[in-house]
Parts: structure tokens; sequence; C-alpha cells
């Protein structure tokens, strides 16, 4: 493991116990350590020495961020704002930036939900793929790929650290480890699922077979672990191969498998009259989120559930609303 560097600014120790505060909350704050190690560095680099966090200084310091797109300097900005109220809350006369001044956020990129018929498509896609002396397994990585993302909602991190030794081939069962929120799970596996996952590791086989080796491996400098940023990328030319675009004209992102997922669990269970509410407890801690809350942002109001909602409504109140109309026509 890499040694973090120790902060060398006025604020060393705040940094310190803001940074602490987070990790023990369950978050890995790498990236924001590495924002505010930036910040820290930039004031060790003032004249005089140990120049405090004031207005005066924060401008400078955002002028270094010019070379990023305004929602990354925006987001740089208010993780700075955030380390300063932490700061107010003990130090009341401290410097906070106003968010008003900062770069004007862009509107979320709507997340984007598979149909049945693209995943088939991109299966299939899948199955063509090539093998090269890089990647002699390429086709049954993608294909397992596509498969535990769309049908488990794994994050695209959890599958790239998942090992030969994570998988339980009795209980059907994938064991996610300290991931996200540093929380671990057990994630059954669906029937079509788990044969997949038997498929393709028959074909892995033929390299090293021990449980603390990766899942999904290439032979890049030997047998390795994808990355998350290899993985993406292969996805998102399998999505492009198979057609598979958004209304804008660009490939799906990968973490779109994980909301498909969410979605079509939510469908399912409206087609089946389940109530909805009653069960995103159990969908939470599948997809290891926290809370409901978590959950929620994956479960937006998109066209087909409101379709679906509005089906369920019809078949339950159509008739009493049809009295209702009739009636107020006398």
């Amino acid at each position: 493991m890499t040694a973090r560097r120790p902060f060398t600014s006025s604020l060393a120790p705040l940094l310190d116990r803001y940074l602490s505060l987070k990790e023990a909350l369950g978050r890995k704050y790498a990236t924001e350590r590495a924002v505010l190690a930036h910040l820290d560095g930039f004031l060790s680099a003032r004249t005089p020495a140990n120049s405090d966090l004031t207005a005066e200084v924060f401008t400078p310091w955002c002028a270094t961020l010019t070379h990023l797109t305004p929602g990354v300097r925006r987001r740089r900005m208010l993780l700075v704002r955030n380390l300063c109220l932490y700061r107010q809350r003990t130090e009341p006369g401290c410097f906070v930036p106003d968010p008003n001044l900062f770069p004007q956020p862009h509107p979320p990129r709507p997340p984007y939900c598979f149909t049945e018929q693209e995943i088939v498509r991109l299966l299939e896609a899948a199955d063509e793929l090539p093998i090269t002396p890089r990647s002699p397994l390429r086709a049954h990585v993608y294909r397992l790929a596509l498969v535990l993302l769309y049908t488990a909602g794994l994050r695209r991190g959890e599958l790239v650290h998942l090992t030969l030794g994570d998988y339980d081939p009795v209980e059907r069962t994938l064991h996610v480890r300290a991931t996200k929120f540093h929380k671990s799970r057990l994630v059954p596996l669906s029937r079509d699922a788990a044969q997949e996952m038997d498929v393709y590791l028959e074909a892995r086989r033929q390299f090293p077979h021990a449980p603390r080796l990766p899942l999904l491996c290439n032979q890049s400098a030997g047998l390795r672990p994808f990355t998350g940023a290899g993985l993406a990328q292969g996805l998102r030319h399998l999505f492009r191969c198979a057609g598979v675009s958004t209304a804008s004209g660009r490939p799906p992102r990968v973490h779109d498998l994980r909301h498909s997922f969410a979605v079509h669990a939510l469908i399912r269970w409206y087609k089946a009259g389940i109530d909805v509410q009653a069960k995103l407890p159990a969908l939470a801690t599948y997809m290891g989120h926290v809370s409901i809350v978590s959950t929620q942002h994956y479960l937006r109001f998109l066209e087909p559930l409101a379709q679906d909602a509005s089906d369920l409504f019809a078949r339950h109140f159509g008739a009493a609303l049809e009295t209702l109309e009739e009636g107020g026509t006398r």
C-alpha cells in the first residue's frame, strides 16, 4: 500500500481530523484526499509560510483548476467548502466560500435503462469478440461481466475485485467484500447467472485456478485482473458493436446496467402486484446500499414505471373512476 504524503500546511491538523472522520464513517475518500492534498501543497508553497485559507487564498487556488470542466471545478470547490463548514463548528469566524460564486452545475445525465432485447444483442456481440494474445478469454469475460452487472446489480469496482474464492458453486452466491462504505455482502445468483458462471469457470481453468486469483482475468504482463477503467472501455466498445446508444447517440455508462437491474426489478414487482415500498429494504441490502434512500436513487419514476403504475391503478380503481365520471355527467 502506498504511503500517504503527510500534510504540511497550516491546515494539516484540520485536514487530518476531517479525513479521519470521513473514513471512520465508511467513506474511502481517496479522490477527496487528493484534492485536499493539492490545496495543502498550494498553501505550503505560498508566501508567507503557514498562510491560512482565506478568500484571498481560495480565489487563486480556484484559478489553478481552470483546465478542468465546470462540473469538476464545482465539485472540488464544494469539497473545500465542506471542509470549511466542518472547521466552522469549532472556529466560527473562519472563511467559508460562497457557493453562489462557483461554476453552475450542469443538469445530471439521466440514467439509461437497457431493454431486454438490448441485453440479448449485447450478449450476442460478446460472443463474437475475437480473442487476443492479451485477452484469450475476452468473449467469456465480457459475457459474464454483462450477466453479473445486469442480473446481480454489481458495481463495476465490485466486479473487477472478485476472486475465484468469492464464488460458492454450492450456494450459488458471490461474496462481495468491503466495497463502498466498507460493506460486505452475499449476493445470490439467479439460476441463469449461475449457469453462465459455470460456463465461464470451465473456460477459465486453462489458467491458474487458486481461490485468491482474480475471477475476471487477462494476460497483460502475466495473469492479472481487469481494471475498472479497462473493463469499462471494453464494455463501451461492446455497446457500440451492438448498436446500443442513448437518445443523444452516446454509448450508455457501465453503471446504467446496475440502474437497469434495479428498475427492472421494480417493474417486475409492479406487474406482480407486489408492494414495492415493502420490497425496497431487501433491494437495498442486495445492492449493498446503506439505506433505502440510496436505493431510491436508482428507482426514479421513469416512463416504464409510470406506465406500469398507471396500469396497476386502472386495474384496481378503474371501475370506480368510471362510476364517478358517469355520476358527474348527470
